[in-house]
């Protein structure tokens, strides 16, 4: 006949192994994006000193309002130049954020990248950019004041491309379902 004693030791070895499962599991994965970002800004370097400006302030969030972002626009005359209106709790914002990180990436030393953050909490707009990291600054737009300026006040997300005259040139809203749509529009409407 078996025992149907409540045996303690293999409740807790089975912890100890659970406990050892998560720790290697979650210890793993953080280092990988810092060190592959980190690399890939790298791939910036040499760009013209106006774009070499916005890769200085890569992943930061920028205050200033409408005249600080006017005069970032008219700093980068010259440049073409994609807007990526966005906000941490959009989910569609948030799967299309890679691929704004690749292109600008691949083309931040021709195009200028600029993000505007809106209707979002600095916080959080924050804590998303420390796990989502980019080449280029957003804008802090709580009003959506910056929208409003580049007619992308109704939609998350929003695409702006702006000509490299300061011309605003087309306004995509919605998510790109795709990189491979983003590139299109930028090789479209930014040649």
């Amino acid at each position: 006949m078996r025992s149907t004693r409540f045996k303690p030791y293999l409740l807790y070895s089975s912890i100890l192994l659970l406990m050892l499962f998560l720790l290697l599991g979650c210890g793993s994965s953080a280092p990988k994006t810092a060190t592959n970002s980190t690399q890939s800004l790298d791939t910036l370097s040499g760009s013209p000193p106006a774009l070499e400006k916005l890769h200085d302030q890569d992943s930061e969030l920028l205050g200033g309002g409408t005249s600080a972002f006017e005069k970032r626009l008219k700093d980068l005359r010259g440049y073409p130049i994609v807007i990526n209106k966005w906000a941490s709790w959009c989910r569609p914002c948030r799967q299309e954020f890679p691929f704004f990180r690749n292109q600008s990436l691949d083309k931040g030393k021709k195009i200028a990248f600029l993000g505007i953050n809106s209707s979002d909490n600095k916080s959080d707009a924050r804590k998303f950019l420390a796990n989502n990291p980019i080449s280029y600054p957003s804008y802090i737009d709580t009003e959506q004041k910056l929208a409003e300026m580049v007619d992308a006040r109704q939609t998350f997300p929003a695409t702006i491309f702006i000509s490299s005259r300061g011309k605003l040139i087309r306004v995509h809203p919605g998510q790109y379902a795709s990189e491979s749509a983003l590139e299109a529009d930028i090789n479209r409407y930014l040649k």
